[in-house]
C-alpha cells in the first residue's frame, strides 16, 4: 500500500484517495462544513493555512497545508514543483 505525505507526519493511503482540491471556492466550503458536521473532517494543517482538500472513498475530508500542486506530485510520483519565494 502506497501512503503520501501530506505534511507534518501525516500520511494517507493513495489507493483510498479520490480528488486534491483548492479550499477556495464556495462549493468545496461547504463540503468542509458538511464533513465536520458530519464528523467526517480530518484537519491535518496542524493550524496552517489550508491550501488543499483531499477527498477520500471513504466520505473523509483532509485539510493539509502543503499546494495542492506538490501533493499531486506526490500522489503521481514526481518531482515537487519549485516553490516561488515570497517577499
Amino acid at each position: 500500500m502506497k501512503l503520501i505525505n501530506i505534511g507534518f507526519g501525516s500520511m494517507v493511503a493513495a489507493g483510498r484517495l479520490i480528488a486534491i482540491v483548492s479550499p477556495d471556492s464556495a462549493p468545496i466550503k461547504r463540503v468542509i462544513q458538511e464533513a465536520r458536521d458530519r464528523g467526517m473532517l480530518i484537519d491535518a494543517s496542524y493550524g496552517r493555512k489550508t491550501k488543499a482538500v483531499l477527498l477520500m472513498d471513504t466520505d473523509h475530508v483532509i485539510l493539509s497545508a502543503i499546494p495542492t500542486q506538490n501533493l499531486y506530485a506526490r500522489w503521481m510520483d514526481k518531482q515537487e514543483p519549485e516553490m516561488e519565494e515570497t517577499l
